[in-house]
């Protein structure tokens, strides 16, 4: 699970803008590991748009990521989607870099798999021939030109996409750890938020001055005593509160840490003091210290997390040793493909089809 702080303090999953995390790693692993010699746009072949040591990525496998990608978020999401930007990137060039990352770690996996001898067995690889027919066959015309595919290379992009996620289960296999009810312990709150930041023309947080954070001081004051003298929480959140969230279902280390240890302090329908985060101030009501079904899925959030940074440590450590290069001048006239007649969206589906 991915984590941001939300505006009013909190932190909160956030499905679209999961993609900011992806850049992230995208850019880490095409210039910033220090190890690694870099090269750009440097005799590249004419489709050409990355090279990770004797591996490369092709225009083609890119179109038919991004297109994937693209129509999943137009049907669960609206075509408006892409009107949204975050820190001045728009939500495509955005979605860009996710693909780039995703398609780069997925040729990089398949280096591995040669480290560690993983092949795929001959009926996996049966399993990739008939995904790459079925998911060829699904594409109209118009698709087939412009995604400029063909049976050959999806074969190559199943088999590369199977072996990768055969690497990743690999190396997590052992990696098993007990996790105590206390640790993945999950707990509900309610709260009120008074906010002591404003936001400026590029949605970004200015503290208030001091006159003013001294005001929003007194109001949650007045919410604190009002509480106190046992006024309704649910009102005082309508009436105060500045979140636009007035509870969270939430476990360690998921939260703000002001937020997190005071929270975590309260018994069921106790009320903390006044909290001060970054964002403003807190008064925060427990409504249960323990959730058994929330708690057991919190186990397996861990579990997935601590095999995940396994993964990672090995992954890092492999990939810093690579010559990586991107055709830079290709890789800026990537964009959407816009035509109504494209709407594949099934690349993964099949996969998952196929495969299960």
């Amino acid at each position: 699970m991915i984590f941001f702080h939300h505006k009013n303090g909190v932190k909160l999953s956030a499905a679209v803008l999961a993609v900011v995390f992806l850049v992230v790693g995208c850019r880490m692993l095409l210039n910033e590991h220090g190890k690694t010699k870099i090269v750009l746009t440097t005799g590249f072949n004419r489709d050409e748009v990355f090279r990770i040591d004797k591996t490369s990525c092709r225009l083609a496998e890119v179109m038919v990521y991004l297109t994937n990608t693209k129509n999943q978020y137009e049907q669960a999401l609206g075509s408006q989607i892409w009107q949204t930007s975050y820190e001045g990137e728009t939500l495509e060039e955005n979605l860009k870099e996710t693909v780039l990352a995703r398609i780069a770690r997925i040729k990089a996996m398949n280096l591995l798999a040669a480290k560690y001898e993983i092949r795929l067995t001959q009926e996996e690889l049966n399993k990739a021939q008939k995904a790459a027919e079925l998911y060829y066959t699904s594409l109209n015309e118009k698709e087939q030109e412009l995604l400029k595919i063909d049976k050959k290379l999806l074969y190559t992009m199943y088999e590369e996409y199977t072996l990768a996620g055969k690497v990743y289960e690999y190396l997590i296999a052992d990696i098993n750890p007990e996790i105590s009810d206390d640790e993945a312990r999950t707990i509900t709150v309610q709260h009120v938020l008074i906010r002591t930041y404003s936001l400026n023309e590029n949605r970004e947080h200015v503290p208030y001055p001091e006159a003013a954070k001294k005001k929003a001081r007194q109001r949650a004051e007045e919410v604190l005593r009002k509480a106190k003298e046992g006024a309704e929480f649910s009102q005082l959140i309508t009436e105060y509160s500045e979140d636009s969230n007035s509870s969270y279902s939430f476990g360690k280390g998921t939260m703000d840490a002001e937020f997190e240890e005071a929270a975590f302090n309260l018994g069921t329908d106790e009320i903390s003091g006044i909290v001060e985060t970054e964002h403003g101030y807190h008064i925060i009501k427990c409504i249960s210290t323990f959730d058994r079904e929330e708690t057991d899925r919190n186990k397996i959030k861990i579990v997935e997390q601590r095999r995940k940074e396994v993964f990672n440590e090995e992954y890092s450590g492999f990939v810093d040793g690579l010559a990586r290069s991107l055709n830079e001048d290709l890789w800026e006239t990537v964009g959407f493909i816009e035509d109504n007649e494209v709407t594949t969206s099934s690349f993964f589906a099949v996969h998952q089809q196929v495969f299960s």
